[in-house]
């Protein structure tokens, strides 16, 4: 059994995204969403980064041009000091008439998670992307669109000279982490990400190789240059599937909620025991490191002379899911860290790792599947699918009207980024609030049917902080 730096090592990639809500709506659906997920994943998750951790850090354009939009911080603060807040009084009062003193409790209890997130975005002046400044490393396109399904390499060049550009001018110095939103990754994408200066990738290859397969822990090298960096479904089952660990019986329920949805139930319909969840958080820490220490054993075992460095174990995620689906999940996190150091295993951030482990040349292209993603089924149809097939269509349809436009102004280019977001067909096919997700979409195809058409000047102001660095120039035919 190897041990040590020639057993391998661990990356674990956040993948940290909001769809642009920020002035789309308010509750159920829209700006809440972003509030939320800073009070209880971004600012708890910036705890840890802060202390060291090596953690690989992918951030969006569309998530960063919310963070950074006039007077974000000034309606966090509103939102919980007045709405949090008169909440969580309402709703322990409520459960205290009703003879229910320990959810009471709870409540009262959680409302400190709120009341800690605000004093931590005072202290880094209210400005999250400033915060995240230090611990940034990889980009995405500007607005997480599915690139594949893209109609033109125009359209992909705009997306992600977009998402470069954002991250060179917010963070400075960029080694050229690309994240694929949704892990759609073809090879007819290649000339556009090497030209914009990409240089790895995330990829889901489960299908091609099959789950627990060795081939999964060593990076491949593509004709083009292009690093492809297979993630660990076998690791990243262990918390993100129907039965992982979120779905232990002691942990917070995200579905059982009161009238103004806080979650003072457990998974196993009793009351919530925080002290109780944050040591199975532990258990399942160790657990975790546990089982991936012998997932690369394994497979330097089997592997004729042992996998190059050890092999990679890269367990990639939304960062959401840590602190807001999954309650618990950032203690999860910490306590990862800590059992790394404690169990000997080597924790890397990714670009780290790349430039320690020698990639495997693609031997034959046609392994690698045409189109893959880590969505149902590994393929395109959550995007594409009958569902969403009209939404796929009107998107490829905008960008050719943009494309064919004699000038397309700032206003239809930025509308049609909007469009493209993987957010809206993602909301539609999961059957999550699909309203909102129809009456955006369409809302972005008339805004853009209107900037093309001309008339009256379109208002930017509308478009709120949205891909402020896209270039119309990217969308010229020949690059």
């Amino acid at each position: 059994m190897s041990s040590g730096r020639d057993r391998g090592a661990l990356a674990i990639v956040l993948h940290t995204h909001m769809p642009y809500v920020e002035g789309f709506g308010t509750w159920p659906f829209g700006e809440e969403w972003l509030w939320e997920a800073m009070a209880g994943s971004y600012l708890p998750l910036l705890e840890i980064l802060d202390a060291g951790a090596p953690l690989t850090l992918s951030l969006t354009p569309v998530l960063c041009d919310q963070l950074e939009a006039p007077g974000v911080p000034e309606r966090f603060a509103s939102f919980v000091e007045q709405v949090r807040r008169h909440t969580h009084g309402e709703d322990a009062a409520g459960l205290r008439a009703a003879g229910h003193d320990e959810l009471a409790a709870e409540i009262d209890r959680s409302w400190e998670d709120y009341a800690r997130a605000l004093d931590g975005m005072k202290r880094r002046g209210g400005n999250l992307s400033e915060a995240f400044a230090a611990h940034a490393q990889w980009t995405s396109s500007a607005t997480h669109a599915v690139l594949p399904l893209l109609a033109t390499d125009a359209g992909v060049r705009l997306q992600v000279q977009t998402g470069v550009e954002a991250y060179r001018r917010r963070f400075g110095d960029w080694r050229g982490g690309f994240w694929l939103p949704e892990c759609a990754y073809s090879p007819s994408l290649e000339r556009e990400l090497a030209q914009s200066g990409v240089s790895s990738v995330c990829v889901e290859l489960t299908g091609c190789y099959g789950l627990g397969a060795s081939e999964h822990l060593r990076p491949l090298a593509t004709e083009s240059g292009l690093t492809l960096v297979p993630i660990d479904r076998k690791t990243i089952a262990l918390l993100w599937s129907d039965d992982g660990y979120p779905a232990r019986p002691v942990y917070r329920d995200y579905h059982h909620h009161t009238v103004h949805h806080h979650n003072p139930w457990d998974n196993g319909g009793g009351a919530y025991d925080h002290a109780r969840a944050v040591a199975q958080a532990r258990a399942d820490a160790s657990h975790f490191v546990t089982r991936t220490i012998a997932r690369l054993d394994d497979a330097n075992a089997s592997t004729p002379g042992g996998l190059p460095a050890g092999g990679l174990v890269v367990c990639a995620i939304d960062t959401e899911l840590l602190g807001h689906w999954w309650y618990e999940g950032i203690a999860w996190l910490g306590a990862v860290v800590e059992e790394c150091s404690r169990q000997g295993l080597e924790l890397l951030r990714l670009d780290d790792a790349l430039e320690r482990i020698e990639p495997a040349a693609v031997q034959d292209q046609a392994e690698i599947p045409e189109a893959s993603t880590w969505g149902t089924g590994g393929d395109l149809s959550t995007w594409s699918g009958p569902p969403v097939c009209e939404m796929a269509f009107g998107a490829r349809a905008a960008e050719l009207r943009v494309l064919a436009a004699p000038s397309a102004g700032e206003a239809a280019v930025r509308e049609l980024l909007a469009l493209q977001a993987s957010d809206w067909p993602f909301m539609v096919s999961r059957g999550l609030t699909v309203p909102y997700a129809e009456e955006r979409f369409e809302g972005h195809r008339r805004a853009l049917e209107q900037a093309l058409d001309g008339g009256d000047e379109p208002d930017l102001a509308a478009l709120r902080n949205l891909a402020v660095d896209a270039d119309p120039a990217s969308l010229r035919l020949v690059p």
